[in-house]
């Protein structure tokens, strides 16, 4: 029993959950953010700005400078980093870090006199980094399609998606054949962060894996086929994926600086929605969880394996053992944050006075949230629409619309993933909206349960550290440190009132196609 640290890297900043497993308490607080700490990466929002509004690319000495501030801000909080049993970590999914041959050597050698960002600059064969929000490889993804049909989907989890790591990996060889023979290892975000902190190349886990496109989902290994379509010797350039309850080695010997001990275990890395499932406590089938973030999430656990029908959703695997399906829908908080922005009101009044002042189902108001290129459905351009003039809508309704029309979009989009749940756990910034709340159990007719650390993904990565480095069982780490503490039940009174609602979001998302 003792101190477990879990490290989320995420879009727009590192952050850091400890949980004591002796007290049962959970130390939060610590957190980088790159716009407002990391500003001379000239990432405001995590990724790098660019005229093309597919291509979203971000900087991954930026991440490997926000770990060091990160753990220099834990130590001059006055935490003892001494006491820390474990580590492990999450990794926003799809991304990918392209290293040359100086990547090992460097990391096996890393000097605590200068920082890590230094160090590394020199080990990049491609200086940016293709992060989840990328939409510029439809042409890489329509070749994969048409090279392997539904194989791709029954083998990978997941149709050829401009995201993941397979199309953005053919892409980089494609277009630049000389920088990619200069590459000789890919990771993922996770990955990449993991090699980091162990002072040499991680392997990818099960469940972060399964977010590229490339792991047979059969047999947990890189499928050979689609692996040497993709790219020239690809199967050579990826580490080797691993369990998500692995051990990967030790501590690098650089972090001493910090206060660590040595020879602190690490676990190995796994992807934010992964770790997420972990972190609210939902690895076993039974409880859907909908995150409330950069982009909004549906996820859970899955009892047998099968795909999306239409292709927009996703299985992986599930760090706790078997699969999980999820649903991305990239509009999440930042499409909440242009509608409040645009009317000019406070989160004060997005969340209680725009809900007070209008009605559910505000009279049949709708919109298709597509402020950036949407991943369910698939829609590679902005196409923000309304069955309804928004310029003769009160800033009231318009508020109410942006969150209704994203409850209904989830609904829709999430029913392939099992049977409707009773209860739904809901997590991430926006979970803090009492209006978003009473609306998602309306909508899904559901039980939502609160789940009160919103870094789940952090937290995750502590419990999976804990039981991996521990063998401490998840059920009991669940009972610790992901219990519900809030509750909101659905007004039968709004059933017929969102059906209805439900039926004309179809009906309006059928007119963009």
């Amino acid at each position: 029993m003792g101190l477990y640290l879990g490290i989320d890297c995420s879009t727009q900043g590192v952050k850091a959950e400890i949980i004591d497993t002796v007290n049962g308490e959970i130390h939060s607080g610590f957190a980088i953010n790159f716009g407002k700490d990391l500003p001379e990466y000239k990432c405001p929002d995590g990724y790098l700005k660019n005229a093309d509004p597919l291509l979203y690319h971000s900087d991954p000495l930026m991440w490997a400078a926000a770990l060091d501030m990160l753990l220099q801000k834990i130590k001059d909080s006055g935490f003892k980093l001494e006491t820390i049993a474990g580590i492990s970590g999450s990794g926003q999914q799809h991304g990918s870090v392209y290293l040359n041959s100086e990547f090992k050597t460097i990391l096996s050698s890393l000097n605590p006199e200068y920082t890590l960002t230094k160090q590394l600059e020199s080990t990049l064969s491609r200086r940016t980094a293709p992060i989840w929000m990328d939409r510029s490889t439809a042409k890489e993804c329509a070749e994969l399609e048409d090279r392997f049909g539904n194989l791709l989907r029954e083998s990978t989890g997941s149709s050829a998606i401009e995201r993941f790591t397979a199309a953005q990996i053919r892409k980089f060889a494609m277009l630049e054949p000389k920088a990619y023979a200069n590459t000789a290892v890919i990771h993922l975000v996770s990955s990449y962060m993991c090699s980091i902190l162990c002072g040499k190349s991680a392997p990818i886990d099960h469940a972060d894996g399964s977010g590229m496109n490339l792991l047979d989902l059969n047999n947990l290994c890189w499928h050979r086929e689609i692996t040497e379509f993709t790219a020239p010797g690809l199967i050579d350039k990826l580490p080797p994926c691993v369990p998500s309850g692995s051990i990967v080695g030790t501590l690098s010997p650089y972090f001493k600086k910090y206060g660590f001990k040595e020879n602190v275990p690490v676990a190995v890395w796994s992807g934010d929605n992964p770790n997420s499932l972990i972190g609210v406590g939902a690895g076993t089938p039974g409880k859907a969880v909908i995150s409330l973030g950069t982009s909004d999430t549906f996820f859970a656990s899955m009892s047998e394996y099968h795909t999306s029908p239409d292709g927009c959703g996703h299985v992986f695997a599930n760090p706790q053992g078997g699969f999980m399906s999820l649903c991305c829908f990239t509009n999440g908080s930042l499409a909440r944050e242009r509608i409040m922005k645009n009317c000019d009101v406070s989160m004060q009044f997005f969340d209680h006075g725009a809900l007070e002042q209008t009605v559910p189902g505000n009279q049949g108001k709708l919109m298709l949230p597509y402020f950036s290129a949407e991943s369910t459905p698939l829609v590679l351009y902005p196409a923000t629409v309304y069955n309804f003039d928004p310029a003769q809508a009160s800033a009231a309704e318009l508020c109410r619309c942006i969150l209704e029309s994203q409850a209904c979009t989830m609904r829709l989009h999430s029913a392939w993933t099992g049977k409707g749940f009773s209860h739904i756990r809901l997590t991430g910034g926006a979970s803090k909206s009492i209006g978003f709340r009473q609306i998602l159990a309306d909508v899904f007719q559901a039980e939502i349960e609160i789940v009160t650390v919103s870094n789940s993904a952090g937290l995750g990565a502590a419990i999976r550290a804990a039981n991996a480095i521990e063998e401490l069982p998840f059920e009991k780490l669940y009972a610790g440190f992901c219990q519900s503490n809030e509750y909101v039940s659905p007004n039968p009174a709004n059933t017929e009132i969102y059906n209805d609602l439900l039926q004309q979001y179809s009906s309006l998302e059928k007119k963009l196609k």
